[in-house]
Order: structure tokens, then C-alpha cells, then sequence
């Protein structure tokens, strides 16, 4: 009978890290040996503290800034072009001007700069005009009707600029091609004048393409952080696109699943009891996991030790780490906020490992035992 005991302690030893499994467990994901080997693994360790959940909350993510910050001049240009509409009024020192034949003693006149850059004015012919600025043109309009018109006063408006135009499609109330007024406009202005998205904004993200180079970012972010609320240049394109967020769960917990956000924000602790909490016959509590990409500016902050090997990487992998033994924990699941294509993991308590050999073995202790009982 001893020699079928050590026979399946052997076994069981060396059949534990060979069972099937939802994932790592956590002494697999935390122990030193792969922290500190992490450089290989391609990702780094976060562990979850007051402190850092102060850093994270602060951050504020500017990537889609940094995309335009050097392409571009943004905003709409004061100097006139192919396609504007203007509007010129003249006024006469005499009624019997050529102008002031009306009552108000004014003459205005609708032009639109055509092909050429040119618009025409009676008795001052063609006048260049694309190239111009609004004082440049109206300068030129007057100049032209000295010595015609009795001590003549220009005025020139603008009434659409259609030489600088930006293009605003997908999910928004009104897509089409916007004129860009002179004064500067950012991307948000364009969104609201093309009536906003049609769903909620947390689960809209807008994205800006100018010339080659393209960002995405979330359109709550516009507004929760206006350094990404960048200045539009003429001939960008806006795409807004109905994108729901998600985040996965996997491992120890009473739900694995593909999970969509329900609210605007969700914590850690939501995100667990969504999924039904933890499993109280395998889950390890000091082995909670979320996986997430993120800017290389806030590991920095998070983990100043590893700055010379984040040189180069815009982004990184990262594993937060939290442990649910420590009553703190609950506390800070409460702060920290997921976002979008996050991976939840709950690892295996090592017993649970244990149980499930046990469970494989039970059929082969039994007819073991019953074979020793015969030979006795």
C-alpha cells in the first residue's frame, strides 16, 4: 500500500502544472522571477496602491494631440480663395452716383471668386481676389473705382468661405462637407455644428485624418481633456463612429465573458460583480489581474525605475495587480476605471489545482485501494 501512495504523490507532483487551467496562476504572473524578466515578456507589473490609482486618475492622455501637433497649421486662413462668397457694398458721396441710385444710397453686390481667382465689379472689370485678404481686396475694389464712381466706400463681407472646407461623416446628425470661417475652429466646434453624434458620446470616437498622418480618441475626451481638442486645418476629414466598450473576463470568476460597458464609467469593483464575483472554489484574491495597453508617460510616473527601458515605446502592455485579501483592496477596486478592450483575470488559488487533480485521480485511488484489498 506504500508503494502505491508514494506512486501517486509522485504523480501528483508531477502532474499538477500539466492540468488544464484558465490561465496563469498568480504566483505565475507576480513571482520575482518574471517581474524582474519582464523586459523579455514584453510587459510590465503595476501593483494597484492609493498612489498609484492618485497617478492614474491625474494622467492626462494627450497621444491624439501629439499626432497634430506639428502637422498642419490648423485653423481656417484669412486670405480668400476659389469658391468664396463675398458680398461688396459701395457707397457714393452723390445720389446720382453709379452706385446710390437706391434709396439707402448703396449698392451690395453678391460675388464669388471663380476658377480663375477672379471676381467682377461693374464698371471696375475683373479684380483679382484669391490671394487676397478681405482689407487687400476691398483696398483694390476702391482703388479701381476712383475716378468712376463719386468719391466711392467699399465694404466687402464674407458670406461662406468654400475655399477651406472640412468633410464630417459617419455616425453624426448631419455629415456633409462644413466651410471653415476664418476665425479658428476646433474639432468640436465642427462636431456641433454637424449636430453631434448620434449616440451617447462615451461610446463615440472621433477620429481626424490630415493629409497622411490619422489619430483616434474618444469623443468625451474633446471635452475632459481640451488639449485634444485640436484646431481644424482645411481639407481634414472628421469619421465619428459608434464604438461600445467592452472588456473581457476570464479566469477565477463565476462569468467568463465579453462584457459591455453600461455606463459611462466602470470600476474594478463593478467589473467584478458584473461577472458574478469571484469563485469561491478556485479564485485566489490576492491574484486579481487587469491587463491593458498604456502611454509610456504614465509608467514613467507609475514605475520611474524602468524610464531608461520605456526609451522609443509609445505604449506599453501592463499588468495592474490587486490583491481582495487586504481589505484596502476593496477601497481602491472602487477607484480604479476600466476602459475599453481591458482584460479582467481572476487567477486559480493553488488548492484549486490541487482539487482538480484529485478529482482526476479519485477513479484510480479507488481501484487501487480495491486491488490491495484483494492481495491482503
Amino acid at each position: 500500500m506504500k508503494f502505491w501512495t508514494i506512486l501517486l504523490f509522485a504523480a501528483a507532483l508531477s502532474g499538477c502544472a500539466a492540468l488544464p487551467g484558465d490561465g496563469p496562476g498568480a504566483i505565475n504572473i507576480s513571482s520575482d522571477e518574471v517581474e524582474n524578466g519582464s523586459l523579455s515578456g514584453g510587459y510590465t507589473m503595476v501593483d494597484l496602491s492609493p498612489e498609484n490609482i492618485e497617478v492614474i486618475q491625474h494622467y492626462r492622455p494627450i497621444a491624439f494631440a501629439n499626432q497634430f501637433r506639428s502637422v498642419g497649421g490648423g485653423g481656417s486662413t484669412t486670405v480668400l480663395g476659389v469658391g468664396d462668397t463675398l458680398t461688396v457694398s459701395i457707397w457714393e458721396a452723390s445720389r446720382d452716383g453709379l452706385f446710390s441710385s437706391t434709396e439707402e444710397g448703396v449698392s451690395a453686390i453678391p460675388v464669388v471668386i471663380d476658377e480663375a481667382g477672379y471676381i467682377f465689379i461693374p464698371y471696375a472689370g475683373r479684380i483679382r481676389a484669391a490671394g487676397l485678404s478681405i482689407e487687400g481686396l476691398r483696398q483694390s475694389i476702391q482703388q479701381k473705382l476712383v475716378g468712376k464712381a463719386v468719391e466711392p466706400q467699399v465694404l466687402v463681407s464674407l458670406r461662406d468661405k468654400n475655399s477651406a472646407t472640412a468633410v464630417v461623416v459617419g455616425d453624426v446628425m448631419k455629415p456633409g462637407v462644413y466651410p471653415l470661417p476664418i476665425r479658428q475652429t476646433r474639432l468640436l466646434d465642427l462636431v456641433a455644428i454637424a449636430g453631434g453624434s448620434r449616440d451617447a458620446t462615451y461610446e463615440t470616437v472621433v477620429t481626424l485624418k490630415r493629409g497622411a498622418r490619422s489619430g483616434t480618441t474618444r469623443l468625451e475626451h474633446l471635452i475632459e481633456y481640451p488639449e485634444n481638442n485640436v484646431l481644424i486645418a482645411p481639407n481634414d476629414n472628421i469619421l465619428l463612429s459608434h464604438r461600445p466598450r467592452t472588456f473581457s473576463a476570464f479566469g477565477a470568476v463565476k462569468a467568463n465573458s465579453l462584457v459591455p460597458f453600461k455606463t459611462q464609467t466602470v470600476t474594478l469593483a463593478e467589473a467584478l460583480a458584473t461577472v458574478g464575483g469571484l469563485n469561491d472554489n478556485r479564485a485566489d484574491a490576492a491574484g486579481i489581474f487587469l491587463f491593458r495597453f498604456e502611454d509610456t508617460a504614465l509608467i514613467r510616473s507609475l514605475r520611474p525605475d524602468l524610464a531608461d527601458r520605456l526609451a522609443g515605446h509609445s505604449a506599453v502592455p501592463v499588468v495592474y495587480r490587486l490583491s481582495l485579501r487586504d481589505p484596502k483592496g476593496f477601497f481602491i477596486s472602487r477607484f480604479f476605471e476600466l476602459r475599453d478592450k481591458d482584460i479582467l483575470y481572476v487567477a486559480n488559488h493553488p488548492t484549486a489545482e490541487l482539487g482538480k487533480f484529485l478529482q482526476i485521480i479519485a477513479p484510480v485511488i479507488s481501484n487501487t485501494t480495491a486491488a490491495s484489498n484483494l492481495f491482503d
